[in-house]
């Protein structure tokens, strides 16, 4: 059973501390955000509503159906080109992204909430980040004694991994 955990409100106001993002995490170091006009929704997916196709990058681990409308959901993790995780699990976490007309399906380890943040917080990533990860920021920021990571959404829907195989989003 797909369980919805939160559905983005699109008619909200601005809030007074900046922007809504996305907080969840890559693995249990890395955490991510993601401006909230970029995700369509988060749930809980239940492994069996996930079906694989054969013939796929690893990163990609099959199609789902949400509202009548077929998805491609992905590992971010190997994506990223980060230790995968463990997908040996009978329900994932799941954040579909929508930053214009084409809705992509990800993995995530946990979702945590959401978050508000200003765009003059996001700094360049720190320099040790690699470079499979860096095509894939807005950019980083310190918060709470730990760098968070800004996901820039259209940079995934843009992955080499999709233009490389046809049928992808």
């Amino acid at each position: 059973m797909t369980v919805s955990a939160l559905t983005v409100t699109k008619n909200r106001q601005p809030h007074a501390l900046g922007e809504a993002y996305l907080k969840f995490l890559l693995d249990p170091q890395t955490p991510i955000v993601l401006p909230m006009k970029q995700v369509q929704e988060v749930l809980v997916l239940s492994a069996n509503r996930l079906t694989p196709m054969p013939n796929m990058p690893a990163c990609i681990l099959g199609l789902m159906n949400r509202r009548s409308r077929v998805l491609w959901v992905v590992d971010l993790t190997r994506l990223l080109g980060t230790p995968a995780l463990d997908l040996n699990s009978q329900q994932h976490s799941l954040v579909i992204i929508r930053p214009g007309n084409l809705s992509l399906g990800v993995v995530v380890q946990q979702v945590e909430g959401m978050v508000w943040m200003t765009p003059d917080q996001i700094q360049p990533p720190p320099s040790h980040v690699p470079s499979s990860v860096l095509t894939y920021l807005r950019g980083c920021v310190l918060q709470e004694q730990e760098i968070w990571f800004v996901l820039d959404a259209p940079s995934v829907l843009q992955s080499p991994v999709f233009h490389n195989s046809s049928d992808l989003p």
